[in-house]
């Protein structure tokens, strides 16, 4: 008997998707929408007004991660192929994404095939990277190049069907982003312009950084999300004991912030500390977060796994309440993806 699929948790109404940035929309980073989200009311308002709704104290978490050009075209079998370079392991091995010619999606390659890059590499496809799934593979560059300086060599960035034409790398960086290693933009840190950084600790609330370099999106399944290698500074881990201690928020700007922080949380003592490696972890009602108490985060679909994270901060309630007030029919038109506006949940 086969199972039917499980009803979306809210439905987009028509012209969800930003299909370019809001600077060719004729707005700046920090005028797209912001729907606060609070357990009284949603207010729609313009990420420029956060600073009303942050006091004194609060903490700001943001990812310093910079988005790099993780898209290469290669030959296999004779045909031009694309290749999405989503991350790089401790050994200097990649994991990549192969996308067929035809655009319909990833393909699968065959364990030990070797693909032909530009600049004369080779890249030679070994395994499933993480095992259980065909999507990602680990991949051996021949010979052996820095990832950064080869995808900024001959890299261009990963674009997907929803956007209007082709944009520059620079729209698809945060304006703090200083550690380049992600294969996509952390968007939800994209509003932030550097006017409203100031503004924000003018009034008192500390920005502290964080990095957690993010791997190529899970576009054609409700796939986990995949490995990811993060830091947390001790700096960043002493702010955020400092703000809780005092009765502070601590708001985190993103998923990949959320995921970063409470990797670092101690198992026992619930404390965060200074940490750095690879996270496979995975947020949720089962698994609540235990020091981010905001977030501040883009618009995500109805079956993304990210809703999950999402509920692990503000309780499946109240993410159900945000999206269905959003979606209503008379509410604003919000934009999706990472041109899109935010949402601000403050549980």
């Amino acid at each position: 008997m086969s199972t039917a699929a499980p009803e979306p948790r809210f439905r987009l109404p028509a012209g969800s998707e930003a299909t370019s940035p809001p600077e060719a929309r004729g707005l700046a980073r920090d005028q797209v929408r912001l729907a606060v989200v609070t357990p009284g009311r949603t207010e729609h308002q313009q990420v420029r007004d956060l600073s009303r709704w942050l006091a004194p104290g609060d903490l700001l978490v943001v990812n310093t991660s910079a988005t790099l050009p993780a898209a290469v075209d290669v030959v296999r079998r004779g045909c031009r192929w694309g290749l999405h370079v989503s991350a790089e392991l401790d050994d200097g091995t990649w994991v990549v994404e192969l996308r067929s010619p035809d655009g319909a999606g990833p393909g699968a390659p065959d364990p030990g095939e070797v693909l032909r890059l530009p600049g004369g590499v080779r890249l030679r496809v070994d395994a499933p990277s993480p095992p259980g799934q065909s999507r990602l593979w680990r991949a051996v560059a021949l010979p052996a190049v820095d990832r950064v300086e080869y995808l900024r060599a001959h890299g261009r960035p990963i674009r997907y069907d929803y956007l209007n034409g082709e944009w520059p790398l620079s729209d698809l960086q945060n304006v703090y982003a200083t550690v380049p290693g992600s294969a996509e933009m952390p968007s939800a840190g994209r509003p932030l312009s550097r006017e409203l950084l100031v503004e924000l600790m003018a009034g008192g609330v500390v920005v502290a950084p964080i990095v957690l370099h993010t791997g190529v999106a899970s576009q054609e399944a409700p796939e986990p999300p995949q490995p990811e290698w993060f830091s947390v500074p001790d700096p960043t881990a002493r702010l955020v004991e400092l703000a809780r201690s005092h009765g502070g928020r601590v708001v985190a700007v993103g998923t990949t912030v959320t995921r970063a922080l409470e990797s670092a949380v101690q198992p026992g003592s619930g404390r965060l500390v200074g940490l750095s490696g690879w996270t496979s972890l995975v947020l949720g009602v089962e698994h609540p977060a235990r020091v981010v108490t905001g977030l501040l985060t883009g618009l995500h679909e109805p079956q993304a796994s990210h809703l999950h994270l999402l509920e692990s901060v503000a309780g499946p309630v109240l993410v159900d309440r945000a999206y269905a007030d959003i979606t209503a029919e008379s509410a604003p038109h919000y934009l999706w993806h990472e041109f899109g506006d935010s949402m601000l949940l403050l549980p």
